[in-house]
């Protein structure tokens, strides 16, 4: 275990990365013999320093929930990061590339909870009876850490690489639309680059709203009613540079697109 002035040390220096669009040497590389309970305080730190510097939480994400998402990271469990309110866009908008380090692209669903939801023992179930409706989302990756050799300590510290979420235009409730079996198919400049469906996302995409729950649970927290939560991605991340112009079709749940400036 990290003392708690190491976590406070490198949360500062995620701080500042954050603010000054840099990258750092990776935290696994230094302290060989961190946990996943000290990532999580470092990323705990550094939210509160993040909250009293006035920014709203708004959200969760969920992180490497899917086959694609871990083969790509070479991580294999889940994690999860928070969401201000200064990172949600909507379709169409223009996104500065300048605001993030290592930029990608992911394919999600994210979901609006009408209700509390809390563990221990939460449900699928349970998770879509707390839902208020699901919208497609594009979550843009940003990665302060080295990506080279990289561990899920290194992710969860780093906030689980969350940047910015945007969000389509098509609500559904998920009585309304086989969840499982909305598409997504993610261009860059007109050519379609990765493709998948939400079932790829733990077999449902709202597992992992109720693996959250649960988790939170270990933490003696619960998700609360408004909150979005983003719940991972169904294909692999698509780097992404300046300019480019990025198209997201998820056939009746709409299209997402925005461009990087």
């Amino acid at each position: 275990m990290l003392t708690s002035e190491t976590i406070a040390a490198l949360a500062a220096e995620l701080a500042e990365a954050e603010r000054t669009r840099s990258v750092i040497p990776r935290i696994t590389a230094r302290y060989p013999d961190a946990t996943v309970e000290d990532s999580y305080a470092i990323q705990g730190v550094w939210r509160d320093s993040q909250l009293a510097a006035g920014r709203t939480l708004v959200g969760r994400k969920i992180g490497l929930t899917s086959k694609a998402m871990q083969q790509a990271t070479g991580i294999t469990e889940p994690d999860y990061g928070v969401m201000f309110d200064d990172t949600v866009h909507h379709s169409g908008a223009e996104i500065p590339y300048d605001h993030f380090s290592n930029v990608r692209i992911e394919v999600e669903l994210a979901f609006v909870l009408a209700r509390p939801l809390e563990g221990p023992d939460c449900t699928l179930d349970d998770a879509l009876a707390a839902i208020d409706y699901a919208v497609p989302a594009l979550e843009v990756l940003n990665s302060h850490i080295e990506l080279e050799g990289r561990t899920i300590v290194d992710t969860i510290s780093d906030n689980a690489a969350y940047g910015a979420m945007v969000l389509g235009d098509v609500r559904r409730r998920p009585d309304e639309i086989d969840l499982r079996w909305v598409p997504g198919v993610l261009s860059r400049n007109g050519q379609i680059e990765e493709t998948g469906v939400a079932a790829g996302v733990l077999g449902h995409p709202a597992t992992g709203v109720a693996w959250l729950a649960n988790k939170f649970h270990q933490h003696g927290a619960r998700l609360e009613a408004g909150e979005i939560i983003l719940a991972g991605s169904f294909t692999r991340p698509m780097w992404v540079e300046r300019g480019d112009t990025v198209l997201c079709d998820y056939r009746e749940m709409g299209t997402i697109e925005c461009r990087f400036v």
